[in-house]
This record gives C-alpha cells, sequence and structure tokens, in this order.
C-alpha cells in the first residue's frame, strides 16, 4: 500500500499556445494564467499553494509568481540546474521530493516560455552579447570582457561556435548522424516520427499545428536545416505556459479530479554527457549514438518495480525526431539501432506498440520544453486526451536524451 504522503498529480494548466511571436499577453501573465488555471482543474483555492518548482531558464521568478498569486506562505521554491529540456520531469521530480518529506503540501510545476518576447532558445551567446557577433561561423569582434564574464554554456560555446556550432539543431544532429552511420537508420524513418505526432495534433485543439496535415513526402521535401534534420525534424517556437499541481495521496482524495500516481521519478545522465550536447567530451564512439539516459531508465524501472513491457503510453521528449528513436533504445522498447524499423512499422501510431506523444508533442503540440508532455501523461491517466489510449494504466514521460535529463513513470490510481 502506497504511504499517505505518495506524491500524485492532481491539476493541470495551461495558456493558450502560439506560434512564436503571436502571444497576446506578457510571458509573466501567461504563467499565472497557467498556475491559476491548473489550481482551478485540481480544485485547490490558490492561497493553499506552498510550493513552485520550474527548470530551464525560467524568467518568472517563484518567489514573484508568490506575491501575485498571494499565497498565503511560501515554504519550497526550486529551479532545477538541468539544462534545457532535460528539466522538465526533474521539475516534477523536487516537487514529488518536497511533497513526500513533508517541506510543503501542495506544489505547482510550470514553464513560461515566450521566444516572441525574449530570444530564440539556444542561439549563440556571442550573437546576444555587446562586442561579439557571429559572422561566417566564428566569433568575430569578441572582447577580453565577454570572455571574463561567460557563462559555462558561453564558455561551452567558444569551443564549438569556429566549428559552426551554432545551436540545438547542429548539436543534436551530429550525435542522430553518427546513428544513421551506425544503424543505416533514415530521413524517412525520422520523417515518420513526425507524421505520427501531426497525426495526434490534428484531433487536438490545442494543437498550433493541429489543422495542418503532414504527409511523409512532406517530410521529405521540407528544406535541411544541420544535417539529417530537415526543418519538419524540429520542434515548434511557441509562446505560451503550462503547469501541473503536486500534492500527496492522502490530500488527493478530496480534491475535483482523479489523482495520477507518480510511480517513480529519475534524473541524471551517463558521464559521457555531463559536459551537454555542446561538447559531449567524455563521450566515446559507441556511445555517441545513444541518448546517455539507458542507467537513467534502469533507476527509474526499478524504482516503480516495472518493465518497458508495462508502459501503455509514453511521452518522449522530441525536441528533434532523432530524440524520439533515442529515447525509446535508452528506456528498453527496442535494441539499439532498431528504433527506425520500430516508428516505421508504426509502433507510435494509435494501436501501435507503445503510442507516443498523443497530444502532439514539442513537434506539433507546442514547445514547453515536454512540461505540456507531462500534462498528456495525465490525461491519458484521467481518460481526457484526444487521442486517448484505451485502459492505460502507465504512461513513461522522459526529459531530452543527450544531456543531463530526467524521466517519471505516472499510474492510474
Amino acid at each position: 500500500m502506497r504511504s499517505r504522503r505518495a506524491a500524485c498529480l492532481v491539476g493541470v494548466g495551461e495558456s493558450a499556445y502560439t506560434k512564436r511571436g503571436e502571444a497576446l499577453e506578457s510571458e509573466y501573465r501567461l504563467a499565472l494564467r497557467a498556475i491559476v488555471a491548473a489550481v482551478a482543474d485540481a480544485g485547490v483555492d490558490v492561497g493553499d499553494i506552498d510550493g513552485l518548482s520550474t527548470f530551464a531558464d525560467e524568467r518568472s521568478n517563484p518567489w514573484t509568481l508568490a506575491a501575485d498569486l498571494g499565497l498565503r506562505e511560501l515554504r519550497f521554491a526550486t529551479t532545477s540546474s538541468i539544462p534545457g529540456g532535460g528539466g522538465g520531469c526533474a521539475a516534477v521530480g523536487e516537487a514529488v521530493l518536497a511533497v513526500e518529506s513533508g517541506l510543503a503540501e501542495t506544489v505547482v510545476v510550470y514553464r513560461s516560455l515566450c521566444q516572441g518576447q525574449f530570444y530564440r532558445i539556444g542561439r549563440a551567446a556571442a550573437e546576444m552579447v555587446p562586442g561579439g557577433a557571429v559572422s561566417g561561423g566564428a566569433v568575430a569582434g569578441a572582447s577580453l570582457e565577454l570572455v571574463a564574464t561567460a557563462n559555462d554554456a558561453e564558455a561551452l560555446q567558444a569551443f564549438s561556435t569556429p566549428f559552426g556550432v551554432l545551436g540545438p539543431s547542429v548539436n543534436f544532429a551530429l550525435r542522430m548522424r553518427r546513428h544513421m552511420e551506425r544503424y543505416h537508420t533514415t530521413s524517412e524513418h525520422l520523417g515518420h516520427v513526425a507524421v505520427t505526432e501531426r497525426a495526434y495534433a490534428a484531433v487536438n485543439p490545442r494543437a498550433i499545428m493541429g489543422t495542418r496535415p503532414l504527409t511523409l513526402a512532406d517530410h521529405q521535401a521540407s528544406r535541411m536545416v544541420a544535417d539529417p534534420y530537415r526543418l519538419l525534424d524540429c520542434c515548434l517556437e511557441s509562446d505560451g505556459a503550462c503547469a501541473v499541481v503536486v500534492t500527496s495521496a492522502e490530500r488527493a482524495g478530496d480534491l475535483r479530479q482523479s489523482p495520477v500516481e507518480v510511480l517513480a521519478a529519475a534524473q541524471g545522465t551517463d558521464g559521457g554527457n555531463l559536459g551537454g550536447a555542446l561538447l559531449n567530451a567524455g563521450s566515446t564512439a559507441d556511445d555517441y549514438d545513444g541518448g546517455g539516459s539507458a542507467n537513467l531508465a534502469r533507476r527509474l524501472y526499478g524504482r516503480a518495480g516495472l518493465v518497458p513491457t508495462d508502459i501503455d503510453v509514453a511521452q518522449l521528449y522530441d525536441n528533434f525526431t532523432g530524440q524520439v528513436l533515442l529515447g525509446l533504445e535508452d528506456f528498453g522498447f527496442c535494441d539499439r539501432g532498431e528504433s527506425g524499423s520500430f516508428v516505421a512499422g508504426g509502433g507510435l501510431a494509435l494501436g501501435g506498440a507503445l503510442p507516443t506523444n498523443t497530444a502532439g508533442g514539442n513537434l506539433s503540440e507546442a514547445y514547453m520544453q515536454g512540461l505540456n508532455q507531462v500534462i498528456e501523461g495525465v490525461r491519458q491517466l484521467r481518460d481526457q486526451s484526444t487521442s486517448q489510449i484505451s485502459g492505460a494504466q502507465v504512461c513513461l514521460v522522459t526529459s531530452s536524451p543527450g544531456i543531463p535529463s530526467s524521466a517519471l513513470l505516472l499510474g492510474r490510481s
């Protein structure tokens, strides 16, 4: 029997998702809207929130949000230090730790992201700093002051930018190109991921790309961004916000929605990915064709007492189509090198071996760095998804492979 303090997800909320630059309100106001919506979905009073958890480069500060929400007390506030898209599940996992340890009773995990109001995620730091401009794939006019004040991401970029590695598309393309060379994975395999996710988005009214059909021929005709990634292999650039509410099983029984149990949470990476996607300095040639999450997956399954065949539906991080292939392999749904044939055979679709990203994912619903995929996992286990998997009992949610990452196993209560 699970403890009364075992953590559950009891509320989900979102702003409207729009294309980059189309949000009608500020990023901060969208964060407030998403949190209020999640709390209302749970049936919790806003004043009862006593914890806030987020991740990545979140600009909407927990302490400021707490004041504007009118919280009576804030007992727990954290931002996961895992970079970028690796931290979404970690932020939920840290909320789980807070609830189960008694540090807080009701924690909201949130992410607000308006790339249209600030800057594109992954843009080379030298492009954004006075005195440093990217020209011809190199840093031109970089000053000593820039070098002296560089943060760790900028320091890594100092090694990669001169070679034309200017952002995530190139960083992650390198790893997938290695996979393709070693296992004969094809661009058409990647296309099957994009097409399947767009089909899920077509029936999801929240999805930005839901009204735009996609065929494999469309995918193959789209322009090359960073070989092997074409435009339609790349995630959206979105404006919006989303949030989930975490509380104890004891409290969840009195709330509006059927609770979704957090069966296990894990974070970390194999040593070769500690530098992140910019360097992967510790990776060997044999390791570089994977996502670096195999050990994380083993810990996750062990904590829940589950195996891959117990998973009914998955939300696998998809900032690029190839990330889904790496996730399938790291989390044990197919052997290394077999993910291409898995997706080409319809494995991700409704009725397939592992229905995946059933709201459209980062590729076709919205790019909220994966927190929207946690929300879709909750909806699947409440029977509220627009592409519902009948009888789904367990959902796997993962954050980004190829960098320090995190994952969750969610279960129907």
